[in-house]
């Protein structure tokens, strides 16, 4: 019993000192400050402290030091993070949020059950295995978090990758050169993928680069290896109308194709997972209707 007071004191000084370091952050270092006028490169993983996501990334912020010198987070993770466009520290101070909030809830609920004499009988073997699993739980929940929302931002972006290169290739025909091409298909189209290839073309006319090179570093950035071969083709191509709208027809029919035997894969699979709901269902309809001659066969013996 003194364990669990012990415990729980200790979870509740942890937490008000978060709720203060939520509240009264640190000013944001010198260097940062005088980086922040000039922008960012939106690849790099320093960010300016302004885009924290809520209550999460603040109570989380003095943990950011120390899980970068861990090594978190990994590569993969990088490029997720860098996909969705979220800086790494917020990533991060949302895990060390999640991760002491699953390991003192259950300590806290069983001091507040022991407070009120229902579980006095618990002990402390229960309570620190669920703050184990609970913070473990609280750590990897935001990188699966991040790593779900990079794949649907990826599917979005092939998506709108399919219908840019079907506009490109018609004013290809209709006698547009290729930069003229780009920049008006990527103004006819919504949504974020047609943001960033805007951004992307602005980007090169204003620097005064080939298209083709924003919109790989783009691809890479965003993990998504059709853009990356669309400005290779586009750039071996240079500016021979005729093959560079062959090449972009065939990557369209490539690429449209692809997503068809993903849609039939994901179907295929949403069917597959629904067979075990309905076994499920028949399995405890048998059950309930052989109960009952089932009891009043053992009951007769």
């Amino acid at each position: 019993m003194t364990g669990m007071v012990l415990l729980a004191g200790l979870g509740t000084g942890l937490g008000l000192w978060l709720i203060v370091v939520g509240w009264f952050p640190r000013p944001p270092r010198l260097d940062n400050a005088l980086d922040a006028p000039h922008g960012l490169d939106r690849t790099t993983d320093v960010q300016p402290d302004t885009r924290s996501s809520g209550w999460t990334g603040r109570w989380g912020r003095p943990a950011v030091r120390s899980l970068r010198r861990a090594g978190l987070p990994l590569a993969s993770t990088r490029r997720d993070l860098a996909t969705v466009d979220k800086p790494v520290d917020v990533h991060l101070a949302e895990q060390a949020t999640a991760t002491v909030f699953g390991l003192l809830l259950p300590p806290v609920a069983a001091s507040l059950l022991a407070l009120g004499g229902a579980g006095a009988g618990a002990g402390l073997a229960m309570p620190a295995a669920a703050s184990l699993l609970l913070g473990v739980a609280g750590f990897l929940a935001p990188e699966l978090s991040v790593r779900s929302e990079a794949a649907k931002h990826r599917a979005a972006f092939r998506d709108a990758l399919s219908s840019f290169l079907d506009l490109v290739v018609i004013s290809l025909a209709s006698g547009s050169g290729v930069d003229q091409a780009l920049d008006d298909a990527a103004k006819v189209g919504s949504g974020p993928a047609y943001m960033e290839l805007r951004y992307a073309l602005t980007e090169a006319r204003l620097a005064r680069v080939p298209p083709w090179d924003i919109l790989a570093a783009l691809g890479r950035r965003v993990a998504v290896a059709e853009l990356q071969q669309l400005a290779a083709t586009v750039g071996l191509a240079g500016t021979e109308g005729a093959k560079v709208r062959a090449s972009l027809r065939s990557r369209a029919v490539a690429l449209r194709g692809r997503q068809l035997t993903d849609a039939e894969g994901e179907a295929n699979a949403a069917t597959e997972r629904m067979a075990l709901p309905i076994v499920a269902l028949f399995a405890g309809f048998l059950i309930f209707l052989g109960y009952p001659a089932v009891a009043a066969v053992l009951g007769g013996l």
